[in-house]
Parts: C-alpha cells; structure tokens; sequence
C-alpha cells in the first residue's frame, strides 16, 4: 500500500474496520443472547448487554441438556472422520499424481464426481445401507458417509498442491535406496502440512455441523451429535432460549479455536497452489 494515498489508505482501513464488524456482530450476539433470559431476550433489550448475567445458562446446557455428552460424540465423529479422509486421501493423491499406472485418470474422474452429488441427496440409499450393515445407532453410520462424501475435495485440495512438489525430490530419494512407502511417508508427507490443514478445517466443518444424517441414522440419545442435541433443546410447549444460546456458543468455540491455529497453514496452501514454482 506504499503507493496509495494517505487519504485513500484510511478509507480502506474504516472499510475493512466495518467488514470486520460486520463479521463479528454475529459472535457478539450469540453470546449475549447465551445469558438472557427469555423475557429479556423477547424484549427491547435485544441487541445490548445482559442486564442480568444469566451464568446458569451455561451449566443448564451441559448439564440438563446433556451438551457435554453431545460435545464428546461430535468430537469423536469429527476426529475419526478428518484422520480416514486425510489418510486415504494423501495416499490416493500419491498414487494418481506420482505413479504412473494404466487408468489413473479415468480413477481420478470418479473420485471428482463424487463432488456433483448433494450428501443429502443419498440418504435413503446410505441409509438401508447401514441398516443391512447393523451400523445404525453406532458411531461408524456418522464417520463413513462423513468421509465418503469429504473424500472427493480432499483428493482434489491435495492434488492440486502435490502436483508442486518437485518430482526430482522423489528421483532423488529413490537414487538413495528410498522406497515408494519411504518416498511417501518422509518425502511428500511433511511438504503437504499446508494442504492437511485445510483439507482438515473443511473435512471438520462439513461433520461438525451436518444435521440431517446425525438426525436419521442415530436415534439414541447417548449418541447424538451436538447439532442434533441443540435441536432437542426446544421444547413442544415452551423453549427456553438462553440454555440454546449457550450450547451454541459451545458447539461453535471449537470452529473458532481451530481456525485461529490454523489459519496460516490454510493460507499457505492457498499461495502454493497459486504460485508455480
């Protein structure tokens, strides 16, 4: 920006100050709303400050409506499905992008079909599925379609930055007696931290937040997921919105948590999948 005017440098930090505003109300307001009370939340007060610090909230969610169980389901779904999606990706990216072996583009054609199908578009069949499988009502009816359905933009996010990578790095490695596992393993691996990272953040966000599967293909409420958990927090008669308000609040620090650590390897990625070199 050294070239920009002093006056024109201040428009587009006021601009970007009101984009990041913008951006920020709506985290400003969940947490607010996660410590009012009904009336207060229905009432004139609802964009301002908590005129009493409604605390409680936030045990009610874990406690009552059992958020912490449900926090620990999505993690566990989420963590499983983002190491199956990572490692059958990066090894389904070796296999197209650095050997050489009849019909591999016709293979990676398929893979990248799968991202023309809508997830939801495949309940029913997924479904009868895992009920002939007996995996319903089991955390493994979550993780499979999870990574089946994370499978294709992983593939292409890592093809894309794996087709940087020097070949001559694998030549030489195999000069030195470097197998393909070894090549692999201690040679592509480490240079895909970039890509890892954000195949990682999109496989979580796309698992983390799901509904309609973890609705369908789980019934028992010791297996719900938190979005489902959020949703059985509404009551038939009367809600009350503040517990709601705090188990979102819960259901959305991760999201946030992993970002901030994050972000850079996924800018990375971004720059080397844009740069040749």
């Amino acid at each position: 920006m050294r070239n920009i005017s002093k006056g024109r440098q201040i428009v587009i930090y006021i601009g970007l100050i009101l984009w990041m505003l913008v951006n920020l109300f709506p985290v400003y307001w969940m947490f607010t709303f996660s410590l009012k009370s009904n009336p207060e939340i229905f009432g004139e007060n609802i964009i301002g400050l908590p005129r009493e610090w409604l605390w409680s909230n936030y045990s009610s969610a874990l406690n009552t409506g059992k958020m912490g169980v449900y926090f620990l389901n999505s993690a566990i779904v989420a963590i499983a499905t983002i190491l199956i999606t990572l490692v059958v990706a990066l090894m389904a990216t070796f296999a197209l992008t650095r050997l050489i072996w009849k019909q591999r583009k016709t293979l990676n054609k398929f893979f990248m079909l799968g991202l023309t199908i809508p997830i939801h578009a495949s309940i029913v069949p997924v479904y009868v599925t895992l009920s002939r499988l007996h995996l319903l009502n089991t955390y493994w009816a979550l993780i499979i379609p999870y990574s089946a359905f994370s499978l294709s933009m992983a593939i292409l996010v890592c093809t894309g930055f794996m087709n940087e990578i020097p070949r001559e790095l694998d030549e030489s490695a195999c000069i030195d007696g470097c197998s393909v596992w070894g090549i692999f393993l201690r040679i592509i691996v480490p240079l895909m931290k970039p890509a890892v990272a954000t195949v990682g953040i999109y496989t979580f966000l796309q698992c983390w937040n799901e509904l309609m599967f973890a609705n369908v293909f789980i019934s028992k409420s010791s297996l719900r997921t938190l979005p489902v958990g959020v949703q059985a927090l509404s009551g038939q008669y009367t809600t009350e919105w503040g517990p709601i308000g705090a188990a979102l609040v819960l259901a959305t620090f991760p999201t946030l948590f992993i970002y901030i650590f994050l972000s850079k390897k996924i800018q990375d990625s971004f720059v080397a999948g844009a740069v040749k070199g």
